[in-house]
């Protein structure tokens, strides 16, 4: 079998197992996705699902927060991990929208990039899940290990695993491949969890 075709049949079982494409983190703007893709760094849907509640609440969009403090923000992130760190960046990610794009959410890679705490994985699951923009794939830690295990790749670099995987599948399924690797069934692969999906995944690894 092929790479293209062993990126066919794993599409076909991603689609079959994961027919709903509602994102995991709870957002109702490319904004409020971005930061909670930027608060889901090393840390659970679930938890960040909690905390981004409060978060919008008190600044609902990025003229807001950019007026925040780091201590009034970590105050409300504080259960999510690396939240030093994630504070900072968010304040001034806020405050670069508001002075270079108006305050509106960029909406290309290039213009995403430069918001401090976004790298392409993030800007990646922001353009699809809040512009409909496939540009690449986001390759997280998810993404790396499957691809890995069914053999779609053999390097380790997310930017070298990206080139890879943007060649195997259509440019239409980046986004939605990205979404549904995300599904426990497809992590329980890496798991080794001997049940039927897992061996249908596993039909597609190198031998």
């Amino acid at each position: 079998m092929t790479d293209k075709q062993r990126a066919a049949k794993v599409l076909e079982l991603l689609a079959e197992r994961y027919p709903d494409l509602e994102t995991h983190l709870m957002a109702e703007s490319p904004w409020e996705l971005l930061v909670a893709t930027v608060l889901a760094a090393q840390c659970t849907d679930k938890r960040v699902n909690q905390v981004t509640p409060e978060l919008f609440r008190r600044w609902p969009d990025p003229a807001a927060l950019a007026q925040a403090t780091i201590p009034e923000l970590e105050e409300v992130i504080h259960s999510v991990g690396f939240y030093h760190s994630k504070a900072k960046h968010l304040i001034a990610a806020a405050q670069l929208v508001v002075k270079e794009f108006n305050g509106e959410t960029p909406n290309t890679m290039k213009d995403l990039i430069k918001l401090p705490g976004v790298a392409r994985k993030t800007a990646n699951v922001v353009l699809w899940g809040g512009f409909g923009i496939n540009e690449g794939l986001a390759v997280d830690t998810h993404v790396k290990r499957i691809s890995g295990r069914l053999g779609l790749t053999k390097h380790t670099d997310p930017v070298d695993i990206e080139k890879d995987l943007v060649k195997l599948f259509p440019q239409s399924e980046w986004g939605k491949v990205n979404h549904r690797w995300s599904g426990s069934a497809a992590m329980s692969v890496m798991r080794g969890s001997p049940c039927a999906t897992n061996a249908r995944w596993l039909r597609f690894a190198p031998k």
